[in-house]
């Protein structure tokens, strides 16, 4: 083998090499992380946010008058939480992290809007289709009302100079009484985060 082809098949071999190691990579190896504490892998909305806010609202909403004045549990439905925010945020999950704080507290009993029409439904069967025997069949107006509605929304705030860059959120909730209308309750939670660009170089 000359020199030359000598040569030749080690700039093919660096090449191979220079090449492979720009390509993708995969992820090959996982383990569990801790929920508990917090990720700030980019500058979005995360579950880091939604739990700081779930928790605050709910401590807030139990140790408010409303429940400490209430002779039970209020009956509380939950509407889907609006995302006011710039980027887009999965507000059915945010929903379900309140609504499932909320109801853990034991502070609330709670009715559900999406279920409505399937409850209507059953009662319907189990009431006119002569299947259920009527003894067992569960009666239409027993259902009980909601006293209050849960609703909420996030808006956001960017400011980004040169290489830092802020991101703020704020959390709005209200509780309010459906019989008068009047918000009996109410709070915000704020979080800021700061993120600094770094230069990057070939």
């Amino acid at each position: 083998m000359t020199q030359k082809q000598i040569l030749k098949l080690v700039f093919c071999g660096v090449l191979t090499l220079v090449v492979s190691s720009c390509g993708s990579k995969q992820f090959t190896q996982g383990k569990y992380d801790d929920l508990s504490e917090d990720r700030l892998l980019d500058d979005k909305f995360n579950e880091s946010d939604m739990r700081q806010i779930a928790d605050t609202m709910v401590k807030s909403l139990t140790d408010s008058r409303v429940v400490q004045e209430a002779a039970r549990p209020p009956v509380v439905l939950i509407t889907l939480i609006t995302n006011r925010a710039s980027e887009h945020i999965d507000m059915k999950s945010m929903t379900d992290k309140i609504r499932t704080a909320v109801v853990k507290s034991g502070k609330f009993r709670f009715t559900e809007k999406g279920a409505r029409e399937e409850m209507a439904g059953e009662l319907q069967y189990q009431n006119e289709s002569g299947y259920v025997d009527a003894a067992s069949a569960r009666k239409k107006g027993k259902q009980i009302g909601a006293q209050y509605f849960l609703t909420g929304e996030i808006a956001d705030r960017v400011q980004e100079v040169g290489s830092k860059k802020y991101v703020y959120y704020k959390a709005t909730f209200n509780l309010v009484n459906i019989e008068t209308g009047i918000i009996d309750w109410t709070d915000e939670k704020e979080i800021r985060k700061f993120y600094q660009k770094r230069s990057t170089g070939l």
